[in-house]
């Protein structure tokens, strides 16, 4: 595999980016993987599903989305509608690559924000041809209401409302700790450290006034709307994202569609302890839809399963 840093601009700001090759010349499929919550470019997890797929035959292209990482951008914010921009920018900046096919390109997604923005993007961006999504979030609104008990749901609801309320009288916005006050950290991700890297470089002081764009990110009212095939994988008894998402866009999605559903993994787990039977439904997804240049095919009929592992 060889690796490439490079840079884009997405609305004037500067974004870092690292495109992964495999070893020869060639025209290659290409997949966008856009940064999920509070992720980086090739982080500790994302990396060796990069190198899985690079492995099967395929360009990879990640980057941190404005304000993250080594890219431009005020910190302190989670704008989905920002961020979709930042994806459709990273998909017109690898159009112009020659060693990329942009008659073969797909999107890859770790985490709820990327894999909903991922269907946004599709839904923009006709070129997308098949997504791969793990642990998506269908509705920002229930996702934050799913953390909570239902008095701590209230009060979040009444301080998000006051800060509205503050910022338009005083122009002052409350800072939290995205982790804990805006998504509520699960006792395995304190204990595990799985995101601990990125953390260090992400910092605190999040704006509060995120959460009123993340509880109008609503992807399960466009997913019959994108004309790709699209998979997604769950795990069952999820804390961090709850199957019920999955279900549901799933549900809703036209075919070709399909869904991984995991059992006996917690959702930090199930990146690692499965990830070789993950990276084999991903590379059979992409053969399907990627693989072949100058047709597009749709499958037809009750095209659709549902895999259990």
């Amino acid at each position: 595999m060889r690796s490439e840093q490079v840079a884009f601009f997405s609305e004037g700001k500067r974004l870092a980016g690292t495109l992964h090759l495999p070893e020869g010349d060639g025209a290659w499929p290409v997949i966008v993987q856009n940064p999920g919550w509070l992720e980086l470019r090739c982080s500790t997890i994302s990396e060796s599903y990069h190198e899985g797929l690079v492995g099967g035959g395929y360009g990879v292209f990640g980057y941190d989305a404005r304000g993250f990482g080594d890219s431009e951008g005020e910190r302190g914010w989670i704008r989905p509608q920002d961020q979709l921009e930042d994806l459709l920018n990273a998909i017109a900046y690898i159009r112009t690559r020659a060693e990329c096919d942009e008659a073969r390109l797909g999107l890859f997604a770790l985490g709820g924000l990327a894999g909903g923005n991922a269907m946004y993007a599709a839904r923009e961006e006709p070129l997308v041809k098949a997504i791969c999504a793990q642990s998506v979030v269908a509705d920002g609104g229930t996702w934050f209401r799913e953390m909570r008990r239902e008095h701590e749901w209230v009060s979040f609801k009444q301080r998000v409302d006051e800060n509205r309320r503050r910022r338009a009288v005083e122009n002052v916005d409350e800072l939290v700790e995205p982790r804990e006050e805006l998504m509520v950290a699960t006792p395995e991700r304190r204990s595990s450290g799985v995101r601990s890297t990125d953390d260090v470089r992400v910092g605190g002081d999040f704006h509060l006034a995120s959460a009123e764009s993340l509880m109008r990110f609503r992807p399960l009212e466009i997913v019959d709307r994108i004309d790709c095939a699209l998979l997604m994988t769950a795990v069952d008894d999820d804390v961090v994202t709850p199957v019920g998402h999955a279900l549901e866009l799933y549900q809703r999605a036209l075919p070709p569609k399909k869904l991984v559903r995991q059992h006996n993994v917690t959702h930090y787990e199930a990146y690692r302890k499965n990830y070789l039977v993950l990276i084999d439904q991903f590379l059979d997804w992409y053969g399907r839809y990627l693989q072949a240049s100058g047709i597009t095919a749709r499958e037809q009929g009750p095209k659709e399963s549902i895999l259990t592992i």
